[in-house]
């Protein structure tokens, strides 16, 4: 249960910040599922869009990725903090400090190491991505449904005119022959 929790945080996260455009735009419902077996994802209902990532089983029961990486004091590792306290009075060249001569050659590596940290630590489902994926599934169908409901609006067009024509063309009860006048 990889990220069962992180996806449900990573979830309400996504759809407060990018759904309420996205849901604006379009009046389809897009449900996002993390399963872990294909026989887990739900089956999309009318007007609605559902993303279903299935990550690998050995996850499922882990504790989800945001909680294992979190920057609280609580959960770092005693090895993270040891090699955090190695650089308290760090100074001078590549500490990335503004004391001693050339302090600001260091920061270019911590930037460096951060960004490699954060994409360690990122969350593998990108659900923007797959949501993109299925609009373009489902509308790639579109235009042959666009056109056979065309063709089908226009056979019966085509039927209710020549009922019409027949109609106007065939006589009229009582009026084939008139009755002689009165005399």
């Amino acid at each position: 249960m990889k990220h069962l929790l992180a996806s449900a945080i990573a979830l309400a996260a996504f759809a407060a910040s990018a759904s309420p455009a996205a849901a604006q735009s379009t009046s389809e419902k897009i449900n996002m599922v993390i399963a872990y077996d294909a026989s887990e994802c739900p089956v999309a209902k009318e007007g609605e869009v559902v993303i279903c990532e299935i990550l690998v089983e050995a996850e499922r029961y882990r504790i989800p990725s945001n909680l294992r990486y979190s920057e609280s004091p609580e959960n770092k590792a005693w090895a993270r903090q040891v090699e955090e306290i190695k650089y308290v009075g760090d100074f001078g060249t590549m500490s990335c400090s503004p004391a001693g001569a050339g302090g600001f050659t260091g920061c270019t590596q911590k930037f460096v190491e951060a960004a490699y940290k954060d994409r360690a630590e990122a969350d593998n489902v990108r659900f923007s991505q797959l949501i993109e994926e299925a609009r373009a599934q489902r509308l790639s169908t579109i235009d042959a449904d666009a056109a056979a409901e065309q063709e089908r609006v226009e056979m019966i067009e085509r039927e209710y005119m020549e009922r019409l024509e027949r109609e106007r063309a065939a006589e009229l009860p009582g009026e084939g022959a008139l009755p002689p006048p009165p005399k």
